[in-house]
C-alpha cells in the first residue's frame, strides 16, 4: 500500500518529502494548471521531491500524440514515471503500446469490465474515483469493491482518487484499494486524532522517560 500527494505544488511536495510515509505524488490537468510554472517545469521540480512515482496524464486526443506525450513526460520524468491515460478505447490502445516501455495506469475508471480491460492492456494501476463515482453512478465505494474482485491475483493494483472525506478513504482500502492518493489537508488529517494527542498529554504528566 502506498498514500500519494495529490498536487503540483512544490511547496506541498516539500512538506510531505519530510514526512517519510508519503510515497510519490499524483497530478492530473487541473493541479498542473494551478502551478504558477509550465507543466515541464513542474514536473522536473516534483521529480526531484519525491522518491517514489510520478504521475502524469495524457492530454492528446490522438493516438499519435499520446504516444508521443507519454515518451515526453518520460523524458522529463525518468524512471519515476506512471502515465495516466483515460479508460477510453483509445485510451486502452496506448496502454497497450507503451506499457512495455512505461510504466501505465488507467485513469477515470467507472466499471469492473474496465478495469479488466486495463489489466489485459498492461496497466500496472488502475484508478477510481471514488467520490465522483458516487455522485455519478451511486456508490463510488462499491466500484472499487467490484474493480477489486475482478483484478484479484492479477498484478494491477487499485488507486482510489477523487477522496473527500476520512471516511472514504477507509472505506475506499476497505473495500480493496491498494494505494490513496490525498490532498494534503486530508494527509495531515489522516495522521491526526485528538484522543491520540490527548493520550500523549496524559502519558507526560504521568510519567518519565530517558534522560
Amino acid at each position: 500500500m502506498a498514500l500519494y500527494l495529490d498536487s503540483a505544488i512544490a511547496s506541498e511536495a516539500e512538506i510531505v518529502k519530510h514526512w517519510g510515509w508519503v510515497k510519490g505524488i499524483t497530478t492530473n490537468p487541473t493541479l498542473l494548471a494551478q502551478s504558477d510554472t509550465p507543466p515541464e517545469t513542474t514536473l522536473q521540480k516534483l521529480a526531484t521531491l519525491t522518491n517514489g512515482p510520478l504521475y502524469y496524464q495524457l492530454m492528446a486526443a490522438d493516438k499519435a500524440g499520446m504516444l508521443a506525450e507519454g515518451r515526453k513526460a518520460f523524458e522529463i520524468i525518468g524512471s519515476k514515471t506512471i502515465l495516466k491515460i483515460p479508460a477510453t478505447p483509445l485510451g486502452f490502445e496506448v496502454v497497450a503500446i507503451l506499457s512495455s516501455e512505461i510504466t501505465c495506469s488507467v485513469t477515470a475508471i467507472y466499471s469492473a469490465a474496465q478495469a479488466a480491460v486495463a489489466r489485459e492492456a498492461g496497466a500496472k494501476i488502475a484508478i477510481a474515483y471514488v467520490n465522483r463515482a458516487t455522485r455519478l453512478l451511486g456508490d463510488g465505494i462499491a466500484l472499487v469493491r467490484e474493480m477489486a474482485s475482478v483484478l484479484q491475483g492479477s498484478d494491477t493494483e487499485i488507486l482510489a482518487a477523487s477522496i473527500k472525506s476520512l471516511q472514504e478513504a477507509a472505506a475506499s482500502l476497505q473495500a480493496g484499494a491498494d494505494h490513496l492518493t490525498l490532498p494534503l489537508a486530508m494527509l495531515q488529517a489522516i495522521a491526526t486524532h485528538e484522543l491520540s494527542q490527548k493520550t500523549v498529554e496524559e502519558f507526560a504528566q504521568q510519567g518519565i522517560g530517558l534522560r
